[in-house]
């Protein structure tokens, strides 16, 4: 009887622990994918494409991954090893935004494709870094080393990284379902929100 007893309360502890990790892993994935917002940047990356940039969707998902990973390790001490703040890093972050906003309004290039390049470059920044790994992404990683454990956030970290890669993929779709027009006035809307979201970070960092 006693043996009984103590296995069906190990199931159980078992079966708790699983339940916490699923909802830890969750938690996580839903604050990534709310911090990333890949759904928001999409009319900057169609926009990109549309103006010759040529993004690698395995090269950008992949980059961005290796950049979070190594900021869910290390990113403190990388800072630290340059004498950085994260207020800094933050900052760096949101002058590039701002100079993708102004392109998207303003119609002049920042950012070019160097074709020796095959495209790494604009698959690495400004997509990887900031886009998808930027300032605000990183910073949060770091502090939900705090709150969850490492294995929910590497694999919250991959379920994001997965539908990023899909998206990336289907951005000549999405862009061919809309007309110029559409295309057009979310360019300029989403190029002012970024300059706006550029301005608000650099006025908490300052």
């Amino acid at each position: 009887m006693s043996y009984y007893l103590k296995s069906y309360n190990h199931s159980e502890h078992r079966q708790t622990i699983v339940e916490m990790n699923v909802a830890a892993v969750f938690s996580v994935s839903l604050i990534l994918f709310s911090v990333i917002d890949i759904i928001g940047s999409l009319p900057v990356i169609i926009n990109m494409k549309k103006e010759g940039i040529v993004i690698k969707p395995a090269l950008a998902t992949s980059s961005a991954g290796i950049i979070m990973i190594a900021f869910l390790f290390f990113g403190a001490a990388i800072l630290q090893l340059f004498g950085l703040e994260v207020s800094s890093f933050a900052l760096a972050g949101s002058l590039i935004i701002f100079f993708i906003g102004l392109e998207m309004i303003l119609g002049i290039r920042f950012f070019r494709t160097n074709p020796d390049e095959d495209g790494e470059s604009g698959s690495i920044v400004p997509i990887a870094f900031p886009l998808l790994a930027g300032a605000g992404t990183l910073t949060t990683i770091i502090s939900l080393k705090a709150e969850y454990d490492t294995y929910s956030i590497i694999i919250g970290i991959v379920l994001n990284l997965l539908l990023i890669y899909v998206i990336l993929r289907s951005t000549d779709w999405i862009s061919r379902k809309m007309s110029p027009q559409v295309s057009g006035t979310l360019r300029k809307v989403f190029g002012i929100i970024l300059i706006a979201i550029a301005i608000q970070m650099f006025k908490e960092y300052i």
